[in-house]
């Protein structure tokens, strides 16, 4: 039995590019206009089969720990009710615009540090994204799927987007407004660990779609190709770094290494021609290394790549799958996709929506091409031979249709839902003579959000009943502050605000109760401690 990412032997068996190439000839080899996606590789290995590599274990091994060591927090967390802050490195977004200084930040920047010098190697073996990345490509491969990376060139520069929207964006916005910079404070540890996280649902979903589905799409690591924020900082990183995989003269171009490498680098070309690996999507798992037949690889010190970038960018082959209006096109619908799912119904997060997102971008293009192609592949799939679409071809045909309609029925959702949003911040700054006006036009808006949408919305329940409260209608309030409690349990100002209403009707029994919840869950909230004391007197306690 072997581990993820190492290559078994299967002498006699065709490869699914070879299979895929069986059925169209030599086509699909030329700059994004041939009937396969991604474009058919050509590279073969030379002499007997690639051997295992050892080192896949070692990986999986600290991979594993990486695991064990997050469960380990989480227990810490639930047995003392206080624990380190989380060291994830989206935490760093509190400390860049709120002057959190947290654990995600000190080890962000540690790693950020070492990639300078070492390389990428916290991608490979620490990652646990990487980790479901890899086990995805592992089950797929058992499966006979082997998923090649598609390759664009306008969707790499989706996680550059995405690391200055995350970091950088809110420093940019603060000092075009001239606030001043926020003051540090202590945030190493937290009573409140997974504040910032989404609940298991979702987090479920974004390891499926992220950590999987992307993996089936775009290949191996796609996530990290195309999505992932924190790579764009490591991968600008290690064109700093002095580590790299270097080569000696005993190498013979076997091409081993391409054949093991799940990070998409060709290995042997760019030894070939730069005595080292410069492809800053290298990370480090040195598989290569392990299997080279020769020992002709290595880790070790060579020239930073940045200081050869215009040599390397064009001495290295560069084929694309895509013409440059689809590419323009697939970056369109992405920014599409990712206006209709970012927080989709309060609860899809950015990096799920990036995922979502560049998955549809794909599709639609894929759909386009099948249209229009009497002769067409994707991946490991023949969709369509000679006018004919094949059973895969079928399911492709009838999902994006269905993607389409999805993809559109949430971007009315989200309309709707902004626009009343931005109406109700407009209202509470607008004079007396529009304010009623504004606040008309913002429950207009949310209502239609709510009827659209295809599942209960704790904020939209909480924002309309706000506005309802406003122009004195208290039962409807009430009516929809029970709506957001049962839709988001978790909300604690509907709790206030129905607990308020509540009192007014001199209910006390239950305001109290409300408030009492809101006590616990928020133990600081001096309006929550004012309005229960007060009930309590009037109930006599």
């Amino acid at each position: 039995m072997t581990c993820p990412g190492e290559q078994p032997g299967t002498p006699g068996r065709p490869r699914p590019e070879e299979r895929v190439r069986t059925a169209f000839g030599d086509a699909g080899v030329t700059d994004g206009v041939g009937p396969a996606v991604p474009v058919v590789d050509r590279h073969r290995t030379r002499g007997p089969a690639p051997r295992s590599s050892r080192r896949s274990k070692i990986r999986w091994t600290v991979l594993a720990l990486v695991h064990v060591a997050i469960l380990i927090h989480l227990a810490h967390w639930k047995i003392t009710g206080r624990t380190l802050s989380p060291l994830e490195p989206s935490e760093s977004m509190q400390t860049l615009e709120l002057g959190y200084l947290n654990a995600g930040f000190v080890v962000f920047a540690l790693l950020i540090l070492s990639t300078l010098i070492f390389g990428r190697f916290f991608c490979g073996w620490g990652c646990h994204v990487v980790a479901y990345q890899d086990g995805c490509a592992w089950i797929l491969e058992k499966l006979g799927i082997k998923p090649r990376p598609v390759r664009s060139r306008l969707l790499v520069l989706i996680p550059f987007g995405a690391a200055f929207y995350m970091f950088l964006w809110p420093t940019v916005h603060r000092i075009l407004q001239g606030g001043p910079a926020p003051a540090l404070a202590n945030h190493l540890t937290t009573e409140t660990f997974w504040a910032t996280f989404p609940g298991p649902i979702i987090a479920i979903l974004t390891i499926l779609v992220d950590g999987f589905l992307v993996v089936y799409f775009l290949g191996a690591k796609g996530f990290c190709t195309y999505g992932c924020p924190y790579g764009a900082f490591f991968g600008l990183a290690d064109r700093v770094a002095a580590g790299k995989i270097k080569v000696t003269d005993d190498c013979n171009q076997c091409g081993h290494c391409t054949a093991t490498c799940t990070s998409n680098v060709r290995v042997h070309e760019e030894v070939a021609k730069f005595k080292m690996v410069v492809d800053s999507g290298c990370m480090k798992c040195l598989d290569c290394v392990s299997v080279c037949p020769r020992d002709a690889l290595y880790f070790g010190k060579g020239r930073p790549s940045v200081f050869g970038l215009s040599t390397i960018l064009r001495r290295k082959k560069r084929v694309f799958d895509f013409t440059w209006p689809e590419e323009i096109a697939m970056a369109l619908i992405f920014l599409g996709g990712l206006y209709a799912f970012r927080s989709l119904y309060d609860v899809v997060p950015l990096l799920l929506s990036i995922g979502l997102s560049v998955i549809l971008a794909l599709l639609l293009v894929l759909g386009w091409r099948l249209l229009r192609r009497p002769t067409f592949a994707f991946q490991n799939h023949v969709l369509r031979r000679d006018g004919s679409l094949t059973r895969a071809g079928k399911l492709i045909a009838a999902a994006v249709p269905l993607v389409i309609l999805f993809t559109a029925h949430s971007t009315i959702v989200q309309v709707h839902a902004k626009e009343g949003t931005r109406l109700l911040i407009a209202a509470e700054s607008a004079d007396d003579d529009t304010q009623a006006h504004t606040l008309e036009q913002s429950l207009r808006h949310l209502r239609q959000a709510q009827a659209w949408g295809l599942i209960p919305v704790g904020s939209l329940h909480l924002k309309i009943g706000s506005i309802l409260r406003t122009q004195g209608d208290l039962d409807g309030a009430e009516q929809e502050m029970r709506a957001a409690l049962a839709a988001d349990p978790s909300m604690k100002t509907p709790r206030l605000e129905l607990a308020r209403i509540l009192t007014s009707h001199g209910q006390y029994a239950e305001a109290e109760r409300y408030l009492q919840e809101l006590v616990e869950m928020d133990p600081h909230n001096q309006d929550a401690q004012r309005g229960l004391q007060f009930v309590r007197e009037k109930l006599g306690h």
